[in-house]
């Protein structure tokens, strides 16, 4: 079978290679990939600013049909639709696993990084525990947006950082930050503002209607719009899904005293500048959020499912695996909002 590989250490080493099937023991599934998506972790790993254990094929981004089970695989079939966790390998002993958080477990090795992922035709499932049923309403592709949205519900939702009749600003025009923008309208956020810098991608989530404004603050003053916004008050909670210092700057000034400052959004560096004085004064709660939770992907799949996530808005970009290189040749420079591999 093609499969997406990253051969080795260093910036590119992604290679498209004639790979066997995986087998697969007792306590597994073969999973038949109908589509996967490309994340942003994806473009982190091929630029070797992510950690990643070559060789292993890319992508954790998933929807397919179940084609194998193994012996000991009593609760799912073959003819299953299903999207998965990557929460595989967690230890299930450690402090976190014990209080419910294995997708922060250090023994944890996610399909696409730490172990072989969805950029193939088949891939292995190794727990079955976190597959999750895919309805038959839903389409595969959409079904790919159920990991990313997942980590926006464990953020918003979960962590219950939005309250009814707030004013909600997200920093990102990505997929994630225009879902964020849609989930806070879900949670009930009385007035949602985007804002970013890509025109092409705010081009995008103008016509996507639970978000009332879509700001570009390279040509406007966002801080004082959202502050016209609010008599006076700030926005209740911020939120930050792209990781950059400019995000934080503005955000620090437009957010509430007593306020919530979510991240959510990955840096490209290790460091960035942080306007602790500022938030501090304000009393502002901040909170970051990395992966997903149980709960979240039942939730995003019936978000998916009741159409309230405009996925066929979002996913802009559909290919063949090998097509992988017009995809990877320049993130930076791609007009599509979200890519997906079709298979």
């Amino acid at each position: 079978m093609k499969a997406l590989v990253k051969t080795q250490k260093g910036r590119g080493y992604l290679e498209l290679k004639e790979v066997p099937v995986p087998k697969i023991s007792d306590d597994e599934v073969l999973i038949k990939v109908e589509a996967a998506g490309i994340c942003g972790t994806d473009f982190h790993i091929y630029n070797d600013k992510f950690p990643y254990w070559p060789p292993v094929i890319l992508g954790h981004e998933c929807s397919g049909t179940i084609a194998a089970t193994g012996n000991n695989v009593a609760d799912w079939h073959v003819g299953d639709r299903v999207v998965g966790e990557p929460h595989t390998m967690a230890c299930g002993k450690c402090y976190l696993c014990r209080t419910g958080n294995p997708q922060i477990c250090a023994s944890k090795r996610s399909p696409g990084w730490g172990v072989d992922g969805a950029f193939a035709e088949y891939m292995r499932w190794p727990e079955t525990r976190l597959l999750h049923r895919v309805p038959a309403s839903l389409q595969f592709e959409a079904a790919v947006l159920c990991e990313p949205l997942a980590n926006v519900v464990s953020d918003m939702a979960l962590n219950n950082i939005i309250t009814v009749g707030d004013v909600v600003v997200v920093a990102g025009t990505g997929p994630i930050g225009i879902m964020a923008a849609v989930v806070a309208r879900q949670v009930g956020a009385r007035h949602v503002v985007l804002i970013g810098r890509n025109e092409s991608k705010m081009a995008i989530a103008r016509r996507i209607s639970a978000i009332d404004e879509v700001v570009n603050i390279k040509s406007n003053d966002v801080v004082d719009l959202v502050i016209g916004l609010t008599d006076g008050r700030g926005a209740d909670v911020f939120i930050d899904a792209s990781g950059s210092a400019e995000a934080l700057a503005s955000g620090a000034q437009m957010i509430r005293k007593l306020g919530t400052f979510a991240g959510i959004g990955f840096s490209d560096n290790d460091t960035i500048d942080f306007p602790y004085r500022q938030l501090m004064m304000k009393g502002v709660k901040f909170l970051f959020n990395i992966s997903t939770k149980y709960e979240s992907w039942d939730r995003s799949l019936a978000l998916l499912e009741s159409g309230s996530i405009p996925y066929e808005k979002i996913i802009t970009g559909r290919r063949r695996i090998d097509e992988w290189e017009e995809v990877f040749e320049d993130p930076r420079g791609r007009e599509s909002l979200k890519d997906i591999f079709v298979f």
